[in-house]
């Protein structure tokens, strides 16, 4: 008997924020073995992962995922300059125009024919630098 009511007295273990914060910040390293990180850390690897789903919510919950909104310009036509014709060197695919994006805190703008694989590899970029 009184080894049952010593185990019912017993407390749950309080961890303060900055240890969760960095249980949670080594974990999502990629490439990063949750259960070895937690066992360093003394905790279940379950318990981390509990800690992990809190973090993902309550990042969710400041920045909602979905739609962005982004300022939009509206310009007259005759204000824009007119884009060169499309040269003979120009792909298939490739309209002219003009493009304008902000985006991680840079303008981007392209005119004329755009090449996607060079659009994808600078978009790709500037997402890696958020």
């Amino acid at each position: 008997m009184k080894d049952q009511a010593r185990e019912s007295a017993r407390t749950r273990r309080l961890h303060d924020r900055a240890f969760k914060d960095d249980m949670v910040a080594q974990s999502l390293v990629p490439g990063a073995s949750v259960a070895a990180i937690a066992m360093k850390g003394g905790i279940n690897a379950n318990l981390l992962f509990k800690w992990r789903r809190e973090h993902v919510r309550a990042k969710d919950a400041v920045a909602p995922a979905g739609a962005t909104l982004l300022p939009v310009c509206v310009i007259a036509d005759a204000a824009v300059a007119p884009s060169p014709p499309p040269t003979a060197t120009a792909s298939r695919g490739a309209r002219p125009g003009v493009i304008e994006l902000e985006f991680a805190g840079a303008q981007l703008r392209l005119r004329g024919g755009v090449d996607e694989a060079m659009l994808s590899s600078v978009l790709r970029a500037l997402r890696r630098s958020e």
